[in-house]
This record gives C-alpha cells, structure tokens and sequence, in this order.
C-alpha cells in the first residue's frame, strides 16, 4: 500500500532534515539481498552513526533540492538504499565494506563536499581512515617524541647503575 501525502511530507520533511546534518551521502542498489542481512547491514550502520534507509527516490530527490546533494538525483533510479553520515567517511566505509561480502550490495554512487562519486570514487573514500582511526594516529604521533624521550631516560639511568655497580 503506497504512502498517502500527508505520510510523503512526513518522510521528505525526515530525510531533508537528515541531509541538512550530513556530510556524505552514499546510494547503494540492494536488490535481491535477503531480509537477514538487511538486518545486519542496518546493525552495523547504526553501530557506526550511520543513517540507512530505502526511501522512493522521488521523495529524496525532493528532499535533497536545493542541496550540495541535488546533483545526485540523476543517479537516484532504481531499488535504492541510501547512507547519510556526519562523519565524511562513514557512510561510503559501511557500504563498501558490506559489499565486499555481498554480491547483492552494488554501490552506485555517492557525493562528498559539494563532489558527485562514482562506484570507484565511493570506493576510494572508503579506504580513507574514519575520523577516530585518524585521532587515534595522531595521538600515536604525539605520544612518540614522549615515549622515547622516557626510553632514553631509562637507558641512561640503567647504564649508570651498572656503571657504579
């Protein structure tokens, strides 16, 4: 049973105010995946801040007008599901990393600042690092001029014990 008006404004007024807070959208073509891993794609997602949804593509184009997104609507055809995420990264790594175990999965394409994404462009944002892996590296970074100065400490303080030993 399809969406009466008053429901279609609902879900335009919902997705509009997603994309209003996203920095990467990703649109993924689902067709024949099965219900249970549906469920689980959805559970990673969520995991992850991810927004997932399948939505009509013309209630997402009508909710992307206007938008850094709206050049997306051309590629918005078909049985589409699609990941919205604050983090620039998240969205595209969660579906391609659950299209790298299923083949039902294809990604289609995907926009980042203002930049309209192919398969390959998705993809490519992908293998970039996620906001926390690249803090995390920093603080690896900033903690090793600190840790080697204490390992040098340690050094000299061992090499004179022996030395008065």
């Amino acid at each position: 049973m399809g969406l009466n008006l008053d429901d279609k404004k609902v879900v335009v007024a919902e997705v509009a105010a997603k994309v209003a807070k996203v920095q990467t959208i990703v649109l993924a073509e689902y067709s024949g995946l099965p219900v249970a891993h549906l469920t689980r794609l959805r559970a990673q997602a969520r995991a992850a801040g991810v927004y997932l949804r399948v939505v009509k593509n013309t209630l997402v184009r009508r909710a992307v007008e206007g938008t850094v997104f709206a050049g997306l609507a051309e590629q918005m055809t078909g049985p589409l599901m699609y990941s919205m995420s604050e983090d620039p990264v998240a969205a595209a790594k969660v579906l391609n990393d659950f299209a790298k175990t299923n083949d039902k999965l294809i990604l289609k394409a995907g926009s980042f600042a203002g930049q309209i994404l192919d398969k390959a462009g998705v993809q490519a944002l992908a293998s970039i690092p996620g906001r926390n892996e690249l803090l995390a590296q920093l603080l690896g970074v900033m903690q090793a001029p600190v840790t080697g100065f204490a390992c040098a400490l340690s050094a000299l303080a061992k090499q004179r014990e022996e030395a008065v030993v």
